[in-house]
């Protein structure tokens, strides 16, 4: 197996990441942000909760839980028709990868056209990493929102807008798994204590 293409499983949870190819940068104004987020919420919240995500000018990372297997089994049965349900076959890791694949292909279409482009624009291969402890969850949360600092975009992690930082610091209703994430961290003031640590700096 490929580092970083572990199948997705129903209940696992996943760092998911790719880039743009070449020197490309997947957004060039803050609409693309806007854009790629609905059509995140569109593929892969049918078969993922998410727990946080960060888009940087030419990459990614997202942090999710696949669904229970009875839950991706009804989603399946809903999109794929009768007649092409044969190629999923005992092989419902390769339907929810399709998701993700669906998510990059549907933004990459609608960039190309906005901006008179062609080709691919995403790195050819999803990167995935399987997350299996609870040290872990709250190190992957705190590096994927500090990702824009680290990179010198942002002088702090608050700052940047293209994160779910902001969202997930404060109470209310959100698509994102909020409630999930305070409990890793015993709570909002324990997410934004996690989040006040130094930042090493690439």
């Amino acid at each position: 197996m490929r580092q970083f293409q572990e199948p997705f499983l129903p209940n696992h949870c996943y760092h998911v990441f790719n880039r743009a190819v070449g020197s490309e940068k997947m957004f060039r104004e803050a609409d693309n942000y806007h854009y790629f987020s609905l059509k995140m919420q569109q593929y892969i919240l049918p078969v993922a909760d998410i727990f946080c995500y960060n888009f940087l000018p030419n990459h990614f990372h997202l942090f999710v839980r696949i669904k229970p297997a009875a839950e991706i089994e009804l989603i399946f049965n809903k999109l794929k028709p009768q007649e092409l349900r044969r190629k999923y076959e005992g092989n419902r890791s390769a339907f929810i990868s399709e998701q993700f694949g669906n998510w990059c292909n549907a933004y990459t279409k609608a960039f190309n056209k906005k901006y008179d482009r062609k080709g691919k624009l995403f790195m050819d291969s999803l990167n995935r990493k399987l997350i299996h402890t609870d040290d872990y969850f709250s190190k992957i949360i705190h590096y994927i929102h500090a990702n824009a600092v680290q990179h010198g975009i942002s002088s702090e992690i608050k700052d940047w807008r293209y994160s779910s930082f902001i969202e997930l610091s404060h109470p209310g209703t959100t698509w994102l798994a909020k409630e999930s994430v305070w409990e890793r961290f015993g709570g909002l003031e324990g997410f934004l204590d996690f989040h006040n640590q130094p930042i090493r700096r690439k």
